[in-house]
């Protein structure tokens, strides 16, 4: 026994060594050796191999369109008053019997597969990515193709996930130990700017323990002290990959357990901003919090996600006006991951929280683009609905992404009836041929 520890315990230190030069000193301070370029250039090279085998083994010869539904039902882009506006302009009089059938048509569509439900389910891959299969079903292509698919599961599961767990561990310890240390100083200067530091590195380590390769674009509009971030919602890992760039204070509700222990560690160093559910329903105590944090200029920017819950990563839906009603500057973000090299889409109907990190820290990487906006004030005259409509129409076309207007709140509630009313008078002015909606 003796003589096996002999041998186990120079391994592990020479891993952990490793660990530290090669990985976490770099990610700490902002830069890389290189070692995840050279894997996502190898990655990248492979999938587009497999992509290619796909494509020559296929009998049918067509190319698969990108789409951000689930390939079902094939829609144009343009919106139903003006399809309806087409179809009435060669003919007289604004209603004939042909209406009732393309209504009829529209509603089968929508019953089949709506442009809502389809948001909360993973998008669809142009082609497999040796992780997922598409809807198109890809079966056995090749041996090759197989022998590279099981090389790939070793490399993800006997390799690449003890090491990203092992990251992810060292992180958060790091985050709550030095948080807790942090806590102790007086406020002042030193004390803000070391947790701000305390966070970003930790943040930056939990992200290579997911190989998160990271684009950041117009670093110049980056949120500022005394603002208010707002970001599409796709994962929970969407934090991380903010705070890989800069200090932010949370809000969200406050828990139990680990993530209990991390928050009331984060809270000694940082002025997050943790609420007990009953609190979270009181919306004027959340506003006030909230107006009282953007009034001091030394702290740091809040960082929200309007929409409330996760979205697939093709699409931006309602944006809570809460957030539109704290008054100061808003800063929007844009963030869009590649679907190619994982999911990064919290599905949180069919996984828990445990699953669903299992699932990132086996895929092959988390790559995403995220652009950061100019800042937006209210308008003269625009209330807060139409304030965080036209935040979400940017941050939307930023990313491209599609815009719409329902409530992501429809993952786990029915559509109201002041909605269903709003859409039934809609129809009924498009059906006599009256455009306004009054």
């Amino acid at each position: 026994m003796g003589g096996f520890w002999a041998a186990v315990v120079p391994v592990l230190q020479m891993f952990f060594l490793s660990l530290l030069l090669l990985i976490m000193l770099p990610a700490m301070f902002g830069f890389s050796l290189g070692i995840t370029e050279t894997y996502m250039k190898i990655l990248i090279k492979t999938l587009k191999w497999a992509t290619l085998k796909i494509q020559k083994s296929s009998k049918e010869e067509e190319t698969l369109k990108h789409s951000s539904s689930n390939g079902l039902i094939q829609r144009d882009d343009s919106s139903l008053e003006k399809e309806i506006g087409e179809r009435r302009k060669n003919r007289r009089g604004d209603f004939a019997l042909s209406d009732v059938f393309y209504f009829s048509k529209k509603g089968i569509e929508s019953i089949v597969e709506d442009e809502v439900t389809q948001r909360f389910s993973s998008e669809e891959l142009v082609s497999w990515n040796l992780l997922t299969r598409t809807n198109n079903n890809f079966h056995y292509i090749s041996i090759r193709l197989t022998i590279l698919w099981g090389f790939g599961v070793i490399v993800r599961y006997a390799i690449l996930l003890p090491l990203r767990v092992t990251l992810t561990a060292i992180g958060l310890s790091w985050l709550v130990i030095g948080t807790t240390v942090v806590g102790f100083f007086p406020n002042c200067w030193l004390k803000d700017w070391l947790s701000e530091l305390v966070h970003v590195m930790c943040y930056r380590i939990c992200a290579r323990g997911l190989s998160a390769t990271i684009h950041y674009h117009n670093r110049e509009n980056k949120p500022k002290k005394g603002g208010i971030c707002v970001a599409n919602h796709t994962s929970p890992i969407d934090v991380v990959i903010l705070a890989n760039d800069g200090g932010y204070a949370m809000v969200g509700q406050v828990h139990g357990g680990l993530m209990g222990v991390v928050q009331r560690a984060m809270v000694r160093a940082c002025p997050h901003i943790w609420f007990e559910r009953a609190e979270m329903k009181d919306r004027h105590l959340v506003t006030q919090r909230l107006r009282d944090h953007v009034n001091d200029k030394k702290k740091l920017p809040i960082l929200i996600f309007p929409e409330g819950t996760c979205i697939n990563n093709t699409s931006v839906m309602m944006f809570k006006k809460g957030s539109f009603e704290i008054g100061g500057t808003i800063y929007p973000v844009a963030i869009k991951y590649d679907p190619q090299f994982g999911d990064a889409f919290w599905n949180s109907a069919k996984y828990n929280m445990v699953s669903y990190l299992l699932r990132m820290m086996t895929s092959w990487a988390i790559v995403c683009n995220v652009w950061y906006l100019p800042p937006m004030t209210q308008k003269e005259g625009e209330d807060a609905v139409q304030f965080a409509n036209r935040v979400k129409s940017a941050v939307a076309q930023q990313g491209g992404l599609v815009d719409l207007s329902w409530d992501g709140g429809l993952k786990r509630a029915k559509v109201k009836d002041t909605f269903k009313q709003e859409q039934q008078k809609k129809y009924s002015c498009m059906v006599v041929g009256d455009d306004s909606s009054e």
